[in-house]
């Protein structure tokens, strides 16, 4: 298991928030997964407003945009949408 810290944006705290308690634990347990090894859920890559590269991961339906910071060792959840809509 990789030693990567895992942080979660409020918004998607808050957007998980709103789910059922069973897809609220499915996604929680894949972010874990993600910050164990986050090379292994990059579906595709897009470039952030400063040029960083971000991994998406599509999973249950949902677009999970993350960061690995690995300088700092952190693996960042910046947002999640619905996989069908741009953002």
């Amino acid at each position: 298991m990789s030693d990567f810290r895992l942080l979660i944006a409020i918004e998607v705290l808050d957007l998980l928030r709103s789910l059922r308690p069973r897809e609220q634990e499915a996604l929680l347990r894949r972010f874990r997964e993600i910050a164990g090894f986050p090379s292994n859920y990059s579906d595709y890559t897009e470039p952030d407003s400063v040029g960083r590269r971000i991994d998406v991961h599509v999973f249950h339906g949902f677009a999970i945009k993350y960061w690995a910071d690995f300088a700092d060792r952190q693996v960042k959840i910046l947002d999640m949408h619905a996989a069908d809509r741009a953002g």
